[in-house]
């Protein structure tokens, strides 16, 4: 399932498949490697369907974004807001089948998993347990994933073994709603490690321990993590701060059992996975939420990562890099001389390159993630293993900090603001700074989550909570914020009606 899942990452035909499982339904609940093999298949399809056509950076980083291309006129498109325009990656990363085809396999596995319960010892009704939670965690991710892209969706609750292309689009309140009960139920089952000493789940878990599981799977403070980004983007910071207070009281239980952790990481460990810390480098627990391509695994592909779209030469054998941050971006960006991430160094006199190369050429690399075969930062074969990073803790610790600045609870989210960014080399933020302290919090999401796909989606956030952008506000109002449905989708169900923004 793992390599059917990577083989090709444009799913440009695999979703147009009609389903032929069913001849094999009868035999597939027999046995725990069935349960194994459908479990670990639906995490694939979730990488597969953030990392396809590069979804994941293309609809969270370029519009409003950082990025300007280099001489693709499909990305600039993007980057204008041009989101309707006739190219044919617009109409593939807005057709949102790939996400369907994740919530059908957890729905599956909901269903008919238990079977297995009966027909194999070895399956026990606990195992069974946490592997349902994760499929409800994993379809509530799916949805709001969805539900940030499109708004209105359809609310699909069960399996279907044919077309399903009928169903209406649901009020994304009332999906969101839904997913939250979803995460609600699983939080209640899933552990915070597999394969180890946690107190709900311990042990062997498909009779491997920790370390093969390690960032791999969602937990605990996975599924608390995508509560608090459901209750922010709801507006509902009361929801968020509790879901992220959980979270960071207990980041310490994804610790032990002989394998990496969870702390807050060096700027070198974070570009240039320095003691093996990387969160785009291999698996490790400080992929909060994150699907990874293991080098050891044959997952290397030259396709489906940022570093796809923004390394060049000297890094790899590339001329010019498909899009890039300019100067004066990276100049507004980066304010702070001491920042290590990007500033002068007053050693050297020379400019830090932990997210940038060659700042002094026309096109400045975005390297901050650069992960090359088996974790190498360069190399003359384009071929990547980085993850798919979804959340990682200093994200999360930033995230609360927006939601107890807007609580009113100042001194709170100063804290966390500078417990997110303390390891960057910046100057704390003071309690008597004149700058905004939301202002501060968005910057350093800014800074800090550069090429991670959140840049849009901290946008929408940031001028929700502030309401003082005429044209941003005009966005919010008429629903622009959402991306068009793909020509695919409405030419196959005339229930579904394009976004109004688009018509």
């Amino acid at each position: 399932m793992i390599t059917l899942g990577t083989v090709n990452f444009s799913c440009k035909k695999m979703l147009d498949i009609q389903s032929s499982r069913l001849a094999a339904e009868e035999n597939l609940w027999r046995n725990q490697e069935d349960a194994k093999g459908a479990l670990i298949g639906m995490y694939t399809l979730m990488r597969t369907a953030m990392v396809a056509d590069n979804t994941h950076w293309l609809m969270g980083d370029l519009r409003k974004g950082d990025f300007v291309s280099t001489n693709r006129s499909d990305l600039k498109a993007i980057m204008d807001g041009e989101l309707n325009a006739s190219y044919p990656v617009l109409n593939r990363i807005t057709n949102w089948r790939r996400f369907y085809s994740v919530i059908n396999a957890a729905s599956l596995f909901i269903e008919r998993s238990r079977e297995i319960v009966a027909n194999d010892p070895r399956y026990t009704p606990i195992n069974n347990q946490v592997d349902v939670a994760q499929a409800r965690a994993m379809r509530a991710f799916a949805y709001f994933y969805m539900v940030r892209i499109w708004g209105d969706v359809p609310l699909l609750i069960t399996s279907h073994d044919g077309d399903f292309s009928t169903h209406p689009r649901t009020s994304k309140e009332k999906v969101l709603a839904f997913a939250t009960s979803e995460l609600l139920l699983a939080i209640k089952v899933l552990p915070f490690r597999y394969g180890g000493s946690d107190p709900l789940f311990p042990g062997l878990y498909y009779g491997s321990s920790w370390t093969t599981w390690n960032g791999v799977l969602l937990t605990k403070l996975s599924a608390y993590a995508i509560l608090a980004h459901i209750a922010a983007w709801q507006g509902n910071y009361l929801d968020c701060e509790a879901y992220t207070k959980f979270f960071v009281d207990n980041t310490s239980q994804l610790n032990g059992d002989g394998s990496f952790g969870v702390k807050f990481i060096s700027t070198d460990e974070l570009t240039e996975n320095v003691n093996g810390y990387s969160p785009f480098a291999f698996k490790r627990a400080v992929q909060i939420v994150g699907f990874g391509f293991e080098y050891g695994n044959g997952e290397a592909t030259a396709n489906g990562h940022i570093e796809q779209l923004t390394l060049a030469k000297p890094l790899i054998l590339k001329e010019y890099p498909e899009m890039y941050v300019p100067k004066d971006t990276i100049r507004k960006a980066f304010t702070d001389s001491k920042d290590l991430r990007f500033s002068i160094d007053p050693l050297t006199n020379l400019y830090r390159t932990n997210y940038f190369t060659n700042y002094a050429s026309e096109r400045p690399l975005f390297s901050k993630i650069k992960v090359i075969g088996a974790a190498q930062t360069s190399d003359n074969f384009a071929f990547f293993t980085s993850a798919v990073l979804f959340t990682r803790i200093e994200e999360v610790t930033l995230l609360r900090a927006e939601a107890l600045a807007v609580l009113g609870m100042r001194n709170d989210a100063i804290n966390a603001l500078n417990q997110a960014a303390s390891l960057r080399g910046t100057s704390p933020y003071l309690s008597n700074s004149s700058t905004d302290l939301l202002d501060a919090i968005f910057a350093e999401r800014r800074r800090e989550l550069m090429g991670e796909g959140w840049r849009w989606y901290d946008l929408v956030r940031y001028n929700r909570i502030k309401k003082n952008n005429a044209a941003f506000n005009a966005l919010l109002s008429n629903g622009g914020i959402y991306w068009p449905v793909s020509r695919d989708i409405l030419n196959a169900n005339p229930q579904i009606k394009q976004n109004p923004y688009w018509n």
